[in-house]
């Protein structure tokens, strides 16, 4: 399906940190550029809502990559590490991030997921069946085919990486041991430059979900 995109048109974008976190890092050893995430995703239109789901844990060393996207005009939602006694990680948004997509999808003419897990796809298709676009950005080589198929917009951001990454061969300073779980689907080797994109942040209209 062609996706329809105009100026006036209202998004909402909601990103799956993780996913983009483990395919900048397995796919080009580089931390993800979230201001030209959200530039591109947004597309020229009027921003309703934007929130990143991120996972806190004890030591606090999240603190300042919330701050950076709180600049940026995006909303930081937020669990607790869940550590199990064989000292198994979970920290999984799959729930929480359809659960808000649904409730704002009444007050949206578009909704943006910025993920390439294939676990989304049910949620794309309802979101479609309310008459909302449902888009999709995120690492094409590491992307679920189901996913980029059932979007009405696919905007693969392994045409031009360079647009979307900071840094290489380190971790990022903003990303660090927090970001748990397991890495995207099949990724393919790194590719070599990777630069900053110094575009300013589209400012946020309004919020219309609640956070945790």
């Amino acid at each position: 399906m062609t996706a329809i995109k105009h100026k006036a048109q209202r998004v909402a974008v909601f990103i799956d940190t993780q996913n983009l976190y483990h395919s900048a890092k397995n796919l080009y050893h580089s931390r993800v550029n979230f201001g030209a995430v959200l530039k591109d995703a947004l597309a020229g239109r009027v921003l309703i809502h934007a929130a990143a789901y991120v996972v806190t844990t004890e030591s606090g060393d999240e603190k300042a990559f919330f701050e950076a996207l709180t600049k940026m005009g995006i909303q930081t939602i937020t669990k607790d590490l869940q550590v199990f006694s064989g000292g198994a990680k979970k920290a999984d948004w799959d729930v929480g991030i359809a659960i808000d997509a649904v409730k704002i999808a009444s007050k949206v003419d578009a909704i943006v997921l910025a993920t390439g897990d294939g676990d989304f796809v049910p949620l794309v298709q309802y979101l479609q069946h309310m008459g909302v676009q449902a888009e999709v950005i995120s690492f094409g080589k590491s992307s679920s085919q189901r996913l980029k198929e059932a979007a009405d917009d696919f905007v693969d951001m392994s045409e031009n990486p360079k647009n979307y990454l900071i840094g290489s061969g380190s971790r990022s300073a903003y990303l660090p041991a927090f970001i748990v779980g397991s890495s995207p689907e099949q990724p393919e080797p790194p590719e070599d430059e990777e630069t900053d994109d110094d575009s300013p942040a589209p400012q946020v209209v309004g919020s219309d979900t609640d956070g945790r």
